[in-house]
């Protein structure tokens, strides 16, 4: 690279945005990528299966080389190695900057990870900013208006590529509506008085949608892209006063187990709830108790198992990992890492 014969091609603005999501965050970004990634879990049927958009991370050195050449604007085009590249800019959707391009000799899109084998991260759950899916949906659109009726075959970054002008065509057409739906529903149900979670337990996507394989939820989910568009346009606050300023999880908690009788008598109902199946509610209800006393151990295996039927139950790769790894931690305690 620095000798001039190896040339690196990346969309305006990359390095920047690169530096500011994973170095200035970083720290905070590597502890929650391994919950997401699960890779502190253990590589069977019980632990880490998938990341939903790949195996998992690489374990390798990580570095980063700056650029040579920027690409600036859609339409732009280079001759790269004897082959003519065509390039759509695509700032602030799965990235804030990130570019799709055509390759016009083999009739070839390669949609970067606009448009995958899955529902995509609009939110990751590592932590990042939240990802926009109106411009998203729009640069798909655009992709099928100038590539869609020449290309045989579309990759992406992760998974295999579509073959067929007529298979490209109907995935850019489904991914380009799935993210738009996700934006006008949830602004839809906004508009109507819904909160963020509200929304999130109740989103349906068309049939049509739905039970298209490229459009299931096995990296992100709809339940947490709703919730990320949701802040996107309103922020964390939900419009409940009482929610404005409230304890911290340590302190509320402490005093919900008081409230309810101390941490037998939660324990008491959470079983007969787990009983029942209720892992969610088990779920959300023990925390308090571990968060008030993270010595009870009773609380943290009651919590633990109802997290592991979570992720055993989980569609989404990120969504098993978080659970499977939560579970891990609360019977084994953090893991002391190098």
């Amino acid at each position: 690279v620095s000798s001039g014969k190896v040339k690196i091609y990346a969309p305006e603005a990359f390095l920047e945005a690169a530096v500011a999501e994973n170095v200035m965050a970083g720290n905070a970004m590597s502890r929650r990528a391994s919950y997401m990634y699960g890779n502190l879990l253990p590589a069977d049927e019980k632990g880490q299966v998938g990341a939903g958009l790949g195996t998992t991370t690489s374990a390798g050195t990580v570095t980063l080389l700056s650029p040579t050449d920027t690409i600036t604007k859609t339409g732009e085009k280079r001759v790269i190695d004897g082959l003519t590249y065509e390039f759509l800019m695509a700032p602030g959707s799965e990235a804030p900057a990130e570019m799709l391009w055509y390759i016009e000799e083999k009739r070839a899109i390669s949609a970067a990870e606009d448009c995958t084998h899955t529902l995509h991260n609009t939110y990751s759950l590592r932590g990042a900013k939240i990802r926009e899916p109106l411009p998203w949906s729009k640069y798909l659109n655009q992709a099928l208006t100038m590539w869609g009726a020449k290309a045989d075959v579309m990759f992406a970054q992760h998974h295999w590529p579509s073959f067929g002008q007529k298979n490209v065509v109907h995935l850019l057409r489904q991914q380009r509506d799935l993210y738009r739906y996700i934006n006008d529903e949830t602004l839809r149900l906004a508009n109507q008085g819904e909160t963020m979670v509200e929304i999130a337990d109740k989103f349906k996507l068309p049939p049509d949608l739905a039970n298209m394989w490229a459009n299931r939820g096995y990296y992100g989910s709809v339940s947490h892209d709703v919730k990320a568009t949701y802040v996107l346009y309103l922020g964390w606050f939900n419009g409940n006063p009482a929610t404005l300023d409230e304890l911290t999880p340590v302190e509320a908690s402490k005093r919900y187990v008081e409230f309810m009788g101390g941490a037998s008598a939660v324990l008491s109902k959470a079983k007969q709830a787990y009983d029942k199946g209720e892992y969610r509610w088990v779920a959300q209800v023990v925390n308090h108790v571990v968060f008030a006393d993270p010595s009870n151990k009773a609380a943290k295996n009651l919590q633990a198992d109802a997290l592991e039927q979570l992720g055993y139950q989980a569609e989404s790769g990120p969504w098993r990992n978080f659970y499977l790894t939560g579970a891990k931690e609360l019977r084994e305690g953090v893991k002391k890492l190098p």
